[in-house]
């Protein structure tokens, strides 16, 4: 993955705002994501509406400026909570303490 990460070149585009995470364990959540693949916790992916599926983003918390990258699998979160993006389990746990539940971060879209 990091070497992968290392080829990759950033977009101009530039957004903020919250971060939560979800988990197969909610039972709101389904099994398969919205583009058909099982959900999986320990895989770095996350919703978003504003993106498209298998886009890449980096995910920085804004606190701390630790990041991972994800990709785009799912759709989510509920923009009417105000919220950017919702990263698995443990691609928030790379960035972020699961017990907050939420983070300010910066969302950068990744090309090659």
């Amino acid at each position: 993955m990091h070497e992968k990460v290392d080829a990759i070149f950033t977009s101009e585009v530039v957004k903020y705002g919250a971060a939560s995470w979800y988990s197969e364990s909610d039972p709101h959540i389904n099994r398969h994501t919205a583009n058909g693949e099982i959900f999986d916790d320990t895989a770095w992916t996350c919703a978003s509406w504003e993106y498209p599926f298998g886009t890449f983003l980096e995910v920085t918390n804004i606190a701390t400026w630790e990041s991972v990258v994800c990709r785009v699998n799912d759709r989510g979160p509920a923009k009417r909570l105000g919220r950017r993006i919702d990263l698995t389990k443990s691609a928030f746990r790379q960035i972020g303490d699961l017990r907050k539940g939420l983070i300010q971060v910066r969302v950068i879209s990744l090309k090659k």
